[in-house]
């Protein structure tokens, strides 16, 4: 594996509101320089909806000798608004990469079903029951979909070409049919699940064999015991606010299992690994949205839907690392050991 990665939240923008509300850069800098230092990473995935955001922890990052995967995340928004993110985060991605950082731009993430314009439907939810429930016919919605996708994309990524003049790619789910002639590299989010299991390696596998280098975005899972069966939706435990978005509690009662995601990212590492895949960032460092409140009712215990390595602590500051609002899970030191066993083979 040449770049040992972590995904980095910078904020995800849902209809003005930001899901980290308050941006400190002292800690973005302490973190980021812990995930260098403690988890052995030598390259951060940095997602989010705000460019300023992204401009400056990259700027840290770069000052960290850390490689830069500059990604910004649009929700909910529509094809020509994307768009123009996109274009301005380029034009923010090059005046980095001509200081001498390594950046390589990804022109979004799972476009398909997290914005409009793709799929029938004003909310996640709409998009995917209509593109997924209904057997008959779906192979059809699926192309259309791919369709729509890449046309977009190839007006888009021309556009990003004539501002940033470095590797380019997309974080693409399997189903989109990405044309990876427009990018540099082939980067899809693998989220391993009971149901695909036994041929997830074989799978990876022939996802290696070709040409282009591979990297792997967005695996990971919860924290509760059986997440890992699930981990593409294992998220879905959440209920929202209606009018802000914002998380509110969990639909039900579930058991942490801090061990079960740490060894779900252990084996999926250890496949990426052997079978030769280029980059992997492991989804993700925190989520400051998702708060551990270990009393009271457990439904409040936001955490346990969080694939947050760390958990972020409510109010209050941990002991391991002083000062930072987080104490590392069992997957802290999964990661750890499996990018300090890497770097080690590979000198």
């Amino acid at each position: 594996m040449r770049a040992k990665g972590m995904a980095y939240d910078t904020g995800f923008v849902t209809n003005g509101v930001n899901s980290v509300p308050h941006w400190d850069l002292d800690l973005v800098r302490r973190e980021l320089a812990i995930i260098r230092d403690d988890l052995h990473c030598t390259a951060v995935h940095l997602v989010g909806g705000d460019p300023g955001r992204l401009e400056s922890a990259a700027r840290v990052a770069a000052e960290l000798g850390l490689e830069i995967w500059f990604s910004p995340y649009p929700l909910e928004l529509e094809p020509d608004l994307i768009r123009a993110l996109f274009l301005d985060c380029a034009e923010r991605a090059e005046r980095l990469r001509a200081t001498g950082a390594e950046v390589v731009f990804v022109t979004g993430a799972e476009l398909s079903i997290m914005n409009r314009g793709f799929i029938a439907g004003d909310r996640l939810g709409d998009r995917l029951d209509h593109l997924l429930t209904d057997p008959n016919g779906r192979a059809e919605r699926m192309a259309e979909v791919s369709d729509r996708l890449g046309r977009f994309l190839r007006t888009t990524v021309a556009a990003v070409r004539e501002r940033f003049h470095g590797k380019v790619t997309y974080a693409a789910i399997p189903f989109e049919g990405v044309d990876w002639d427009l990018f540099d590299v082939v980067t899809l989010e693998l989220i391993r699940s009971a149901e695909v299991a036994n041929q997830f390696r074989d799978g990876v596998r022939r996802l290696v064999d070709q040409p282009k280098p591979v990297a792997v975005t967005g695996f990971g899972t919860a924290t509760w015991r059986g997440a890992g069966d699930v981990a593409p939706r294992s998220m879905e435990i959440i209920e929202y606010d209606a009018a802000s978005g914002m998380p509110q509690r969990l639909n039900g009662v579930y058991e942490r299992d801090e061990q079960g995601q740490a060894d779900y990212l252990r084996e999926l590492l250890d496949i990426f690994d052997s079978e030769g895949v280029d980059s992997t960032f492991v989804h993700l460092f925190a989520l400051p949205s998702l708060p551990h409140r270990p009393d009271g009712d457990p439904r409040d215990d936001l955490d346990l839907a969080s694939p947050g390595i760390v958990k972020v602590l409510d109010g209050r500051t941990g002991d391991t690392y002083p000062g930072l609002p987080w104490e590392p899970k069992a997957a802290f030191a999964a990661v750890a050991e499996h990018y300090s066993r890497s770097a080690d083979r590979h000198g």
